[in-house]
């Protein structure tokens, strides 16, 4: 994960300087506390790292631009996507997460109650999940 090579010690960074706890991350983001103790791990044979939606949930809730949790790289390419705050080359391997990012952050603008049902819901059981979608008839 070229992208991600320092993330950990930033996302400690972030934390340390907000006051935030693992588990504070962890509710930010709708996974367990291991799984924030992982991403921040030193060593990167025990290290996990985060997918494209719990970056951005770090962003929206610490008001962190995303740059300033990735590893980018200076370049004067002109043949670069622009996105709020980044620059990616066309041919960069974090193509299809960008893809996906773009896509999340122009149809997804979630009201407050939204986030909260979102974050309860990800939270849930798997079975509790499968009654509230059969509930809404999914």
């Amino acid at each position: 994960m070229r992208y991600l090579q320092t993330f950990n010690r930033r996302l400690r960074q972030i934390r340390e300087a907000g006051h935030l706890s693992r588990e504070d991350v962890a509710r930010m983001c709708g996974v367990d506390e291991a799984r924030v103790s992982s991403w921040e791990a030193s060593d990167s044979r025990q290290r996990s790292y985060p997918g494209v939606a719990e970056l951005l949930d770090v962003c929206i809730h610490t008001e962190t631009p995303l740059e300033s949790l990735v590893d980018l790289e200076a370049s004067a390419d002109n043949s670069q996507l622009e996105l709020p705050g980044l620059a990616f080359s066309n041919s960069d391997d974090l193509g299809v997460a960008l893809a996906e990012l773009e896509k999340e952050l122009s149809r997804v603008h979630l009201s407050e109650e939204e986030l909260e049902l979102l974050r309860r819901f990800r939270k849930a059981s798997g079975e509790n999940r499968r009654m509230i979608l059969q509930i809404l008839g999914r």
